[in-house]
């Protein structure tokens, strides 16, 4: 049976069967244990050894964790001919038993005393080092182009990712001067009117966003005030809301009521317009010589007045269809007076719908609990302490939608009417400009109001 074994081995194929018993009694034989290690890489080569019971694993790094399997022999195969033809040589790979193994060992002294018996073996000897050499050319080369195919494979990689990255960074830097064209749009200063106080914020919950407020003199004794939310957000949002507030400051100057600068804007935008986006706007126009506020509401939330007695109320309304969307539309148009010391507060639907961390929206009954207790503010500490309020609520959750404030509070009974004149430079800190938060958020759904 062991002669057998050794006559499948190249070496000693050519060899008698006489001459392979003659050297089974005089072979060691090797027990290894399960996981024992036979020899490791770097180990001096001494020796063959034939499998006669059991598996040995061939290894690569073996006992850390890059260690790789690269081969498994079984019964009859052999291992460590090298060591008998390459004096001084050393071990490519470590050898470990899996299970129980029984092996033969032959040593270099005896393969030499058997060259010398039968020099046939000199020619099996070429004959296993040519292949050897075949195979390890073979491996080589296989090994040369797969690395290659791996480096081409992580250079188009990383090219990719750069060219991903410039464009990340020509999208951001687009993003920038498209973020800083909206908010110069919106007004820097709010104008100052004897009796009156105005105050205004926004944040926007992408780096472009698509909420709109102004508030602006028309005349003498009146002044516009605007706000509008576009829907969806993003550059295609901006875009929209630009348009939108383009045609209304033209439209407003005119002398034109509230609702006929809504419907002319609306027929406007649905001329122009070829996409399915719409905007819902509440457009005010506040006679500061009478306090009376005249408004169109095309979708957007009812305002909120504080009363000077501390009461909060949501204003009565009537449907209202947003603007963008039909030729003909139906507003609700509104006239009410303001007393002195009240304050009205025009906001968009971010603010209500603003969520904390459980998912829990702000609400309209926040908003109006806290307007109870700012009788004495200004309309400007209304909006800065209402959106101070929000961002704590909200305490790093996800913001889903700008966030639009603006607020107009009476000072003072009506009276004849005085000019009305542009904030002075230091007044500019009248509006905060927000700093605009990166993140990606959930495109909202399209409704009317």
């Amino acid at each position: 049976m062991a002669s057998n074994l050794l006559a499948k081995i190249p070496l000693f194929a050519d060899l008698p069967i006489v001459e392979l018993d003659k050297l089974i009694p005089a072979l060691e034989v090797k027990n290894l244990k399960n996981r024992e290690i036979l020899f490791r890489e770097g180990d001096p080569g001494e020796h063959l050894y034939v499998v006669v019971m059991g598996e040995l694993e061939v290894l690569m790094a073996e006992g850390s964790l890059e260690e790789m399997q690269l081969n498994l022999l079984h019964e009859g195969e052999y291992l460590g001919e090298m060591s008998l033809v390459v004096p001084g040589g050393h071990r490519t790979a470590s050898v470990r038993s899996r299970g129980e193994s029984t092996l033969l060992v032959v040593s270099r002294e005896q393969f030499m005393e058997l060259l010398s018996r039968h020099p046939v073996l000199a020619s099996a000897m070429v004959t296993v080092l040519s292949q050897r050499l075949d195979a390890t050319n073979t491996a080589t080369f296989r090994d040369l182009t797969e690395k290659n195919r791996q480096l081409q494979k992580a250079y188009d990689h990383l090219k990719a990712a750069q060219d991903l990255l410039i464009e990340k960074e020509r999208l951001e830097r687009e993003l920038q001067v498209a973020a800083d064209i909206q908010l110069s749009i919106l007004p820097d200063t709010l104008p100052v009117v004897d009796g009156y106080d105005f105050g205004a914020r926004i944040l926007p919950a992408r780096q472009v966003g698509g909420d709109l407020y102004d508030v602006f003199v028309i005349s003498e004794n009146k002044v516009g005030v605007l706000i509008g939310d576009v829907a969806d957000k993003g550059v295609p949002s901006a875009l929209f809301m630009a348009r939108a507030h383009a045609f209304v400051m033209a439209l407003a100057t005119v002398g034109n009521s509230a609702g006929e600068v809504m419907r002319m804007v609306n027929r406007h935008i649905t001329h122009l317009q070829k996409s399915t986006q719409f905007v819902t706007v509440l457009y005010g126009i506040l006679d500061t010589s009478t306090s009376e506020f005249s408004y169109a509401r095309a979708g957007h939330e009812p305002p909120l007045i504080l009363n000077p007695d501390g009461t909060v109320e949501r204003i009565p309304h009537a449907p209202g269809m947003s603007i963008g969307l039909w030729d003909d539309i139906v507003l609700d148009e509104r006239t009410v007076t303001l007393p002195q010391h009240s304050t009205l507060l025009l906001y968009t639907d971010g603010m209500t719908d603003c969520r904390d961390p459980k998912g829990v929206a702000f609400g309209l009954d926040r908003i109006k609990q806290m307007l109870t207790g700012m009788r004495s503010h200004n309309a400007q500490l209304v909006c800065d302490q209402l959106l101070m309020t929000l961002k704590g609520y909200q305490d790093g959750a996800k913001q889903d939608d700008d966030v639009t404030l603006v607020a107009i509070h009476v000072t003072k009974a009506a009276s004849p009417a005085k000019p009305v004149q542009q904030n002075k430079p230091d007044a500019k800190k009248g509006v905060k400009k927000v700093a605009v938060k990166k993140e990606k958020i959930a495109t909202k759904k399209k409704k009317t109001k």
